[in-house]
Order: C-alpha cells, then sequence, then structure tokens
C-alpha cells in the first residue's frame, strides 16, 4: 500500500475567500473549484507528511499547516505588505529552517518556512 496525497481540508464559510491568500501569497493554482470546495495546488512535487506535536518549536504553538517555499523571505514580504497577521515573526531556528507564522482568512496559523542548511 503506497499513500499518494495527503490534502488538508480547512472548514470555511466561504471558500471563495481563500482564493486571495492562498493563490496571491503563496503562488499555489486553483485546481477545483465547486463552489463549496476550492482546491489549491502547486506544480512541485512533495512527499507526503503528517506530523504530531506538542508544541510547534522554540516555544510557538503547534501550527495547523506547514508549508515549505523556496524564498521564505519573498512570502514573508508578501504576507506583510498584504497586511496578513504574522502571529511568529521571520526567524532562523536552530534545527535548520527559516519560518514565520502567519493566519489564514480562516484564524488557521500556517507555518511558512525554508530549509537553511
Amino acid at each position: 500500500m503506497t499513500v499518494r496525497r495527503i490534502v488538508a481540508n480547512i472548514a470555511a464559510p466561504d471558500p471563495e475567500h481563500a482564493r486571495a491568500f492562498y493563490s496571491a501569497l503563496l503562488d499555489l493554482d486553483v485546481v477545483m473549484d465547486l463552489g463549496w470546495i476550492v482546491t489549491f495546488a502547486s506544480e512541485a512535487t512533495a512527499r507526503a507528511q503528517v506530523s504530531v506535536a506538542s508544541e510547534g518549536g522554540s516555544g510557538t504553538p503547534v501550527p495547523d499547516l506547514s508549508i515549505e517555499v523556496d524564498d521564505v523571505d519573498a512570502v514573508y514580504r508578501r504576507a506583510r505588505a498584504a497586511g496578513h497577521e504574522i502571529t511568529y515573526d521571520i526567524t532562523d531556528e536552530p534545527w535548520g529552517v527559516r519560518r514565520f507564522y502567519v493566519r489564514d482568512p480562516f484564524g488557521r496559523t500556517l507555518n511558512i518556512l525554508a530549509h537553511t542548511g
């Protein structure tokens, strides 16, 4: 048996509000839109992963989603320019990632990160 895909499902009263955040901030493409559900994806291939944690590291709360990007500083600048709530400022962590936390329009905490080494 092989896991082919893992999908994060976020409950939202109006999924259309996700478009400005997930498309504009993270350059994700809309790959399905049925009105009641909008699915975003990247052309990049990613490994299927599930993390289970008691904290988010460095004393932070566990984020709802972790999204690895190729240029975390560019995404951070976009998030700040768009006025999105940054809940953990950009930081170089001792375990080899540079990251920040941002809230999506539905109150979910996203850990946006890039590996540094």
